[in-house]
């Protein structure tokens, strides 16, 4: 079994310090140590990794490749006592959440909430409290970028309170940030704020940077909608230098596209421009459609307001028509209304 602990458990370390590089190459020497030895334990922890791994660097159709790789080859039975070995949760449970991200971002927004459910059921079911956490802390990622303020508030009490039952202290950091980011979504700024700031604090004291980047970016939009653009601005400019030292890009479109509705809002539409399209390029680069859609409608809304609607449509409605599901999600929506507004000017 140490030869699966060290490495894995060595992966896990330095991915959550945000080294990324490290934690690949420790991750390709586990996947081949256990397909040199045939140990099938070995190659589900490698495909957990590397799929995790892959995830936050933005390499998501390989990274959906490990983990559903993972899920096939998981035993239920051979492999149970997996995670408590490893010295982290069920395997499966963080397979199927980091799928779940994976999807989101890859534009299945349908699927991706199926999985991040049967996450959560699964970990309910085994009674493990760390799988729990952690199925419940990925699991507000997507409704806390889909607008589903409803199930995140639930979610997020669910994991603050699990989390400080337990002493967990990443968890519970992220459990406050995301209560926080309910509450500004519900006009209650201030407090919101506070909560945030103070779980992002928590969540670094730790040394742990994997998610920073997004903690990051809700601070921002909290100062946004309190009229702090500057602030924002700051904070977005550190959010993209911690991407660009860890690697950790899942979110770097999102990141570009943010700022540059800020400074388009300051009057600065050339730069907005740009970073609209750096945004764009990251998404087409990473195939994460959902980001691509973001990106797309900021450009086709400039566009627009420049008077240029066949532009914004002809840019806007190949993305927009890739879908096939997450129908109802506001991104889709919007998208959609604004097709349709294209279509009448």
């Amino acid at each position: 079994m140490e030869f699966l602990q060290v490495p894995y458990g060595q992966s896990v370390y330095h991915m959550g310090r945000g080294e990324l590089d490290l934690a690949q190459r420790l991750n390709e020497d586990l996947l081949r140590l256990s397909r040199e030895r045939n140990d099938s334990a070995g190659l589900v922890l490698g495909h957990l990794s590397s799929g995790r791994d892959l995830m936050l660097v933005g390499r998501f159709a390989s990274s959906q490749s490990h983990l559903e790789d993972g899920i096939a080859l998981y035993d239920p039975i051979s492999h149970r006592s997996l995670g408590r070995q490893a010295g982290s949760g069920d395997p499966r449970v963080n397979l199927q959440a980091y799928l779940a991200i994976v999807l989101f971002c890859l534009g299945f927004a349908d699927q991706a909430l199926a999985q991040s459910s049967a996450a959560i059921v699964e970990a309910r079911r085994l009674g493990h409290p760390a799988s729990l956490t952690l199925s419940l802390s990925l699991g507000t990622l997507p409704l806390s970028l889909v607008g589903d303020d409803v199930a995140l508030d639930e979610r997020a009490d669910q994991l603050f309170g699990v989390a400080t039952e337990q002493g967990f202290p990443v968890w519970r950091a992220m459990g406050t940030i995301h209560r926080g980011w309910v509450k500004v979504k519900n006009g209650d700024v201030t407090e919101g704020m506070s909560l945030v700031h103070s779980g992002s604090a928590a969540y670094r004291a730790t040394g742990t940077e994997m998610w920073t980047p997004l903690f990051f970016a809700l601070l921002a939009r909290a100062c946004e909608i309190a009229g702090r653009t500057e602030e924002a601005l700051t904070l977005l400019d550190e959010a993209l230098q911690i991407a660009d030292r860890t690697g950790v890009r899942w979110f770097a479109a999102e990141l570009n596209r943010h700022k540059g509705q800020l400074l388009l809002r300051q009057g600065h539409a050339e730069a907005a421009e740009e970073l609209y399209r750096k945004a764009l390029s990251i998404a087409v680069e990473q195939e994460a459609k959902l980001w691509e859609l973001r990106a797309a409608a900021s450009l086709a809304r400039l566009r627009r307001d420049q008077g240029r609607p066949t532009e914004a449509r002809a840019l806007l409605a190949p993305v927009c028509n890739w879908f096939t599901e997450g129908i109802d999600t506001q991104d889709l929506k919007e998208a959609k209304a604004l097709l349709d507004e294209l279509a009448s000017a």
